[in-house]
């Protein structure tokens, strides 16, 4: 379960997520450094020492005390290397989530299997009933991520964006 005082790890079947830590900054920025990953979204990859600011932000929590950030680094087991995030900021009974996985570590499956081990872990406690994403029209695998996660399209947009959604309103 994920508590106020921040994330708790989950584990699915080939990985762990691991409450983000400002000493990830190093090891994601190399998973992170390919521009490629920023089609959909926009940006750049960071340095390492940019992460590190941001993961100072970020571990720091919301300025906002209704609204929680709750991040994970995710950990391939078998290969003890992290491979990608999982992130949810929660408002309420509400999680948007999103994830990326490096591109070193595509096409593996590691995004669905993040995807389903996050919204399991949120949806697992009492406090989070609905999860939302936002997804680009345009990128099919991470459609097919929130669908694998149990999420559907909504028809909504935002910002150019499709919103999917598992739960109530």
């Amino acid at each position: 379960m994920t508590t106020n005082n921040g994330p708790a790890p989950f584990s699915t079947t080939r990985l762990d997520a691991l409450p983000l830590r400002v000493a990830h900054a190093d090891e994601m920025a190399a998973v992170l450094d390919d521009p490629g990953l920023h089609t959909f979204t926009g940006g750049a990859p960071e340095s390492a020492g940019e992460l590190r600011a941001r993961y100072e932000r970020q571990t720091a929590g919301s300025p906002d005390p209704d609204e929680l950030w709750w991040n994970w680094v995710l950990r391939v087991r078998g290969e003890d290397r992290l491979a990608g995030y999982v992130q949810a900021t929660v408002r309420g009974s509400r999680a948007e989530v999103a994830w990326v996985t490096g591109a070193g570590w595509q096409g593996r499956g590691y995004a669905k299997e993040a995807a389903r081990g996050l919204v399991a872990h949120l949806m697992g406690g009492e406090a989070v009933r609905t999860v939302i994403a936002h997804i680009h029209p345009d990128h099919a695998a991470s459609a097919a991520v929130a669908a694998s996660a149990g999420l559907v399209r909504t028809g909504e947009w935002e910002d150019g964006e499709e919103r999917w959604r598992l739960g109530a309103g």
